[in-house]
């Protein structure tokens, strides 16, 4: 596995090559530089995950702007607002972020997948409502309290039915006093359900934990069900 960095209109991106040719791409929104955290936890669980695909960290995001949708007020007074620029952020990592990383892959990649947590992972369900580039998508601990965006998925149509999409949260996620955070895990089952109705496969599971709790082997669980040859729980 090579390592390649670079720097597109402010974001910096890492890229983890696959050794083989035409393996998956898939695009991960991170929180922070410490993308080796990730890449630990996916050896883990599969010393063959950090072989077999093609794993672009995107970071250095405005995070409260890039990974959301429209506005939305702080959820603490301490609190940053939401601004609403995920469609801007887009339009970059679809015009050049991943067209210069895959000019870096061995061959053309089988499919193309977005993964996100927390706001990111809000981000990449919202993605496929406006771009048909990601044939998979993960949203760990996602931001689904966000205000409007349940209806959002309701009520509008994906660009491209997506071939699988994992969604999960902490079990203790929902035990906050904050009236909109109370919300995340049964906006998360109802999107779950919507989307299994339109005949997308999903796994929904619950982890151990607050929002924060085991982030990076969370993050590499969602990678790693995403891209196995069946949408597999059990092994």
């Amino acid at each position: 596995m090579n390592i390649i960095k670079k720097t597109t209109e402010g974001k910096q991106a890492v890229l983890y090559t696959a050794v083989a040719e035409n393996r998956p791409l898939v695009v991960i929104n991170h929180y922070s530089s410490d993308t080796d955290r990730v890449i630990e936890s996916l050896r883990d669980i599969n010393s063959r995950n950090e072989t077999e695909n093609n794993l672009l960290f995107v970071y250095d995001l405005d995070w409260e702007h890039d990974m959301t949708p429209w506005e939305c007020p702080p959820l603490y007074p301490s609190g940053k607002a939401c601004t609403g620029g995920a469609d801007e952020y887009l339009e970059i990592l679809l015009a050049k972020i991943i067209p210069d990383a895959k000019e870096s892959l061995l061959g053309v990649p089988e499919y193309t997948a977005v993964a996100g947590y927390s706001l990111s992972g809000l981000f990449a369900i919202y993605s496929l409502y406006n771009c048909d580039v990601f044939d998979r998508a993960a949203s760990i601990s996602g931001s689904m309290w966000f205000p409007g965006f349940t209806d959002y998925v309701f009520s509008h149509k994906m660009k491209k039915k997506p071939e699988r999409i994992y969604l999960s949260l902490g079990d203790k996620e929902r035990k906050t006093k904050n009236p909109l955070l109370r919300k995340v895990q049964d906006n998360t089952e109802a999107i779950a359900g919507y989307f299994e109705d339109e005949g997308i496969p999903v796994v929904w599971e619950l982890n151990p934990g607050n929002h924060f709790a085991d982030a990076s082997a969370r993050f590499a669980r969602g990678i790693d069900l995403l891209t196995r040859c069946e949408m597999c729980t059990k092994c």
